[in-house]
């Protein structure tokens, strides 16, 4: 199952050009671009552990793509993600995430049902990667 998260999500794998062409673009509207690793992509997990610093002030995507063969190079069994934060006042938020790693087996989510009150029925999903330990889910 191919996890669907943020954008280009539903396209094939970017590759190393096309994500250099990408955070360039970021950099060129000023936003401050980084790095984030999971193992756990859950939809509701919105923290990821950050790699490095952000960077501001980048002059162009070279820094990042450094940064992100750093990255493969320990994690290169987890997701990646690049984040493109805008400081600009009004905004101050994500204003572009993309994946830019995957690990070469995604296992996928289990839907889990729930019987409540009345005739209530709640789903969740699960994660198949979240019945190993933290550390060992892929790979």
């Amino acid at each position: 199952m191919r996890i669907t998260q943020g954008a280009f999500s539903f396209l094939p794998d970017l590759t190393d050009d096309q994500i250099r062409a990408q955070v360039q673009y970021c950099i060129d509207n000023k936003w401050a671009v980084s790095l984030e690793v999971t193992d756990d992509p859950h939809p509701r997990n919105v923290y990821w552990e950050m790699w490095g610093h952000p960077m501001f002030d980048n002059p162009d995507a070279a820094a990042l793509m450094m940064e992100l063969n750093a990255c493969r190079k320990l994690y290169g069994d987890r997701y990646i993600r690049a984040v493109a934060f805008d400081s600009s006042h009004g905004w101050e938020s994500v204003r572009l995430s993309f994946i830019v790693n995957r690990p070469a087996e995604e296992p996928g989510y289990r839907l889990e049902r729930q019987e409540a009150a009345g005739r209530t029925i709640r789903y969740t999903t699960k994660p198949y990667a979240a019945d190993k330990p933290a550390g060992t889910r892929y790979g």
